[in-house]
């Protein structure tokens, strides 16, 4: 029997991912989709230099291409799910088979019959038990964080739905690992909002006002951070998005090593203009202010508002993640280092002038957006749910950085 996974983009099918046996698959793009020159873009992965659609695309073991394999959740998030849909973790063909219908964006993934995986998607010897319909959560949100695709309702809180999809906020939990997470995060997106970056509506919730939270979560301690997804409108129309692992075509793993701010920014430049490179300088001095070493390739996204063309995702995942793990670097070089002690206006001139990018819009935003800082943090820090460790944090960052001291 041959698989078929059909591919979606909102109600428009542009091609198929097609099971090979042996655990092998391969993608190919419907004619009509290639053939039409006002086609909504399913990723700059697929883009040539030529600006035209690369058409052919090698075969898989295992994982799938890395466009798809990115829509996938990581670590124990992705375990979670797939241990649900009774679907071995690492075959992704299967995985993504089980999650598709929730995707981050508007790529959509079907089977011709709209049923689910076939018996032994786990896998010989897995001991993944067979879903059951009210244990299955069909939805996949990116990253390696415990976290849920929830509805709004008529009061503060948030409702997960029964089967986990069709939410229109994301509900990331308190970690285990790192006490105030979900604290620190408002905070930070808090203050990115308040300088002018553009954020999505977030909440700080309590466990109570959750409802329908899975009960093998385990216990948490802690508040609960909520996002509007940005990809989804209040109509429940869908937008398609995408990350910079995606843009990039590299794996999740890859996504500290296979690329630099300076080759992000040069995407933003080309496809989104002056507004965009304006949005993505603040980004990352802001990161640098508050001492966040995780903006890697997947915490950065495009958004494509009329289904064509690119503009520059709503911020996400600001966290000061060094009041958890001291760290002095960025997770990525910003063109010679990553070192935010090396983040002084050389390191900017150098990006600028080696991606192409205008030197004077670059220099006057980051300056712009170190004066902002500067204003709001000393006015709004005693009233952020942050503790000691996370202010002291963004007080010696003011200090190292170049840029904060200039």
């Amino acid at each position: 029997m041959v698989d078929i996974l059909q591919v979606w983009i909102g109600d428009r099918r542009v091609g198929a991912i097609t099971a090979l046996g042996g655990d092998r698959s391969i993608f190919t793009f419907d004619d009509d989709y290639t053939d039409d020159a006002q086609r909504p873009t399913l990723s700059l992965s697929f883009k040539s230099a030529t600006g035209g659609l690369i058409r052919d695309h090698r075969s898989t073991q295992t994982r799938l291409l890395p466009y798809f394999s990115n829509l996938l959740p990581e670590g124990r998030m992705r375990d979670y799910l797939a241990e649900r849909a009774g679907v071995k973790s690492s075959r992704e063909f299967f995985l993504l088979w089980a999650l598709g219908a929730d995707l981050p964006g508007a790529t959509r993934i079907m089977s011709g019959d709209g049923e689910g995986p076939p018996v032994g998607a786990g896998g010989p010897g897995d001991a993944a038990p067979a879903a059951r319909n009210d244990r299955a959560l069909r939805f996949s949100l990116a990253g390696v964080q415990l976290k849920f695709s929830a509805l709004s309702g008529p009061k503060k809180g948030l409702t997960i739905p029964v089967h986990g999809n069709g939410g229109d906020w994301i509900v990331k939990l308190p970690s285990a690992q790192y006490a105030g997470v979900s604290e620190n995060e408002y905070a930070m997106m808090s203050l990115a909002c308040a300088i002018g970056i553009e954020t999505p509506e977030i909440k700080l919730l309590n466990l109570d006002d959750i409802d329908g939270l899975p009960a093998d979560v385990g216990r948490l301690e802690g508040g609960v951070f909520a996002t509007r997804r940005f990809d989804r409108l209040e109509t429940g129309e869908r937008v398609q998005t995408e990350d910079f692992a995606q843009v990039f075509g590299v794996y999740p793993e890859d996504k500290y090593e296979r690329a630099s701010y300076r080759s992000i920014a040069g995407v933003i430049w080309r496809e989104t203009g002056e507004r965009g490179l304006t949005e993505f300088i603040r980004r990352l001095v802001f990161s640098a202010l508050i001492g966040n070493a995780d903006m890697h390739l997947k915490n950065w996204s495009l958004l494509y508002r009329d289904g064509i063309n690119a503009t520059l995702a709503p911020a996400y995942d600001f966290v000061a993640t060094q009041a958890y793990i001291p760290d002095d670097k960025a997770a990525l070089k910003v063109s010679r280092s990553k070192r935010w002690s090396d983040l002084g206006q050389e390191e900017l001139i150098v990006m600028s002038r080696k991606a192409g990018l205008p030197e004077e819009l670059v220099l006057s935003t980051a300056a712009e957006t170190v004066a902002a800082f500067r204003e709001v943090w000393g006015r709004e820090q005693g009233n952020l749910p942050i503790d000691g460790a996370a202010k002291e944090v963004v007080e010696t960052q003011l200090k190292i950085v170049p840029l904060a001291r200039a």
